[in-house]
């Protein structure tokens, strides 16, 4: 019987003690286990019956065992992965079967799952016939940390940037919504303060809780006090029932308190007092409720220049500004607008059923230039208009709002007056001259630079600052066009 078993062994081994290759009737014996320890993936060899006969030091690595002690081992209980005992390809392969290639989780001997890309391909023996396997495993970790990374860069919750400014942003906003200090979040209308508020809302420690946004600016002054702080039944003219306020929704959660500017100064007192102890109180009550909230503000106003004025106190500027945030406007984000263009191309054509998956140069030409003094919300409606009117899978000039076509058909002969295509002076666009001249977009480009110069009088900020971009950017294609200022 045993000798039987042993036939048997035999019948279902491979050779691998050497690696014969033949190129045009030239032969080179190689050494098979120096050559597959060469190979930076996990390797191992099968039999016909799938037991291993060899792994290389890259799988040794990987599985934690020595290749000593896993030879003559069933497969699946060295390389434990979902697919080895439902629905292991080499259970049907044929000696002329393809390669299969699919992602999996292996457990390696610490008990640790490692996530990997795994190949399986069948071994033919001289005559053609099945002999065994060859299985690769390659490891996916340092992919995944790569992505994560790079996920972690150019992207919090919704909110997408790649800019120096929101990469900073995004560092400090997972350290943010730990903690229940209240932020005040500044910025122009159409930058993201909303989305900026509830990612640190989702998440955090409140993310189950209710997030309750309420815009001071929304409401008379007489509703506003009832909104965030309720009312009980009789305690006004038409106050036919008990009112729970927003502070009362938001308990357990966060309370996004937007255009905080815009808050009388009577609630600014009142919510103020609430910041001390947090208790809210209704009107027409006595009785205070301790509301467990969160909360974030958000304004487009200068604050500081209000309390100035004496229209914010300056006392509840300081208990807001615990942690400050401020959005840069898009036009002041190098590099965001194509990344933003894409990343709502790719939102919408899912959400409205389109194909709509490039820009032309010249489409692309005025989107790029263009300041968007509505920032990220007018960007993302030009996108939306676009692909409703695109017929096609590539967005053309025509299928952008006529405003824009309007203000790139200005003529350049006019001379600069503030910021390049912004609503205060959009008489030069050096986009129409490239449009309908055939002049390339570099030496438009180079031009507009050089004009920006004379008029800042070699002063590179201010360059800058008349082009509406970067520093770094207006630097970055001053090297490109060979264009130098003292």
């Amino acid at each position: 019987m045993a000798k039987n078993q042993n036939s048997e062994l035999k019948e279902n081994s491979l050779d691998i003690s050497k690696l014969i290759l033949v190129n045009d009737n030239v032969s080179l014996d190689v050494d098979f286990e120096s050559f597959i320890d060469r190979i930076p993936a996990g390797v191992a060899v099968l039999d016909s019956r799938r037991r291993i006969l060899f792994m290389n030091r890259a799988l040794e690595a990987l599985t934690g065992f020595s290749r000593e002690q896993v030879k003559d081992i069933p497969c699946h209980m060295v390389l434990r992965h979902r697919a080895c005992l439902k629905r292991c390809p080499a259970l049907k392969m044929k000696a002329d079967a393809q390669t299969v290639m699919f992602e999996s989780d292996l457990i390696n001997r610490d008990r640790s799952l490692l996530p990997v890309n795994i190949s399986i391909g069948p071994l033919k023996d001289m005559e053609g016939n099945l002999a065994g396997f060859i299985e690769t495993i390659e490891d996916l970790r340092p992919v995944r940390e790569f992505s994560m990374v790079a996920a972690k860069s150019y992207s919090f919750a919704d909110m997408v940037g790649r800019s120096p400014e929101m990469e900073k942003i995004f560092n400090i906003l997972p350290a943010l919504a730990l903690n229940d200090s209240s932020i005040l979040v500044t910025g122009e209308t159409g930058a993201g303060k909303d989305l900026l508020a509830e990612a640190v809302h989702n998440a955090s420690t409140r993310a189950k809780g209710p997030f309750i946004k309420v815009n001071c600016g929304a409401f008379p002054e007489t509703l506003l006090e009832s909104e965030l702080f309720g009312h009980t039944k009789g305690a006004f003219t038409g106050a036919m029932e008990n009112k729970p306020g927003r502070f009362r929704l938001a308990h357990g959660g966060t309370l996004y308190l937007t255009e905080i500017g815009d808050l009388p100064l009577p609630l600014q007192v009142k919510l103020l007092t609430f910041l001390d102890d947090r208790v809210v109180y209704p009107l027409g009550s006595t009785k205070g409720f301790q509301a467990d909230v969160r909360v974030i503000a958000a304004t487009h106003r200068k604050l500081e220049q209000m309390v100035k004025e004496q229209r914010f106190r300056q006392d509840l500027l300081f208990r807001l500004n615990v942690v400050r945030i401020h959005i840069p406007p898009l036009r002041a984000r190098d590099g965001d607008v194509r990344l933003l263009m894409d990343h709502f191309l790719n939102v919408l054509n899912d959400r409205l059923g389109k194909n709509v998956h490039l820009f032309s140069e010249k489409a692309l030409d005025i989107l790029l230039f263009y300041t968007y003094p509505g920032n990220v919300r007018e960007l993302r409606n030009i996108i939306e208009y676009a692909v409703n009117i695109c017929q096609g899978n590539k967005i053309l000039p025509d299928h952008l709002p006529a405003y824009l076509l309007e203000t790139a058909n200005i003529s350049t002969q006019n001379n600069f007056s503030g910021k390049i295509g912004s609503r205060q002076d959009q008489r030069f666009h050096p986009v129409a001259e490239s449009i309908h001249s055939g002049t390339t977009w570099d030496n438009v480009e180079r031009k507009m630079i050089i004009n920006a110069l004379i008029k800042a009088g070699g002063k590179r900020s201010k360059a800058a600052e008349i082009l509406g971009w970067g520093r770094s950017t207006l630097w970055r294609k001053m090297k490109q066009y060979d264009i130098y200022a003292k």
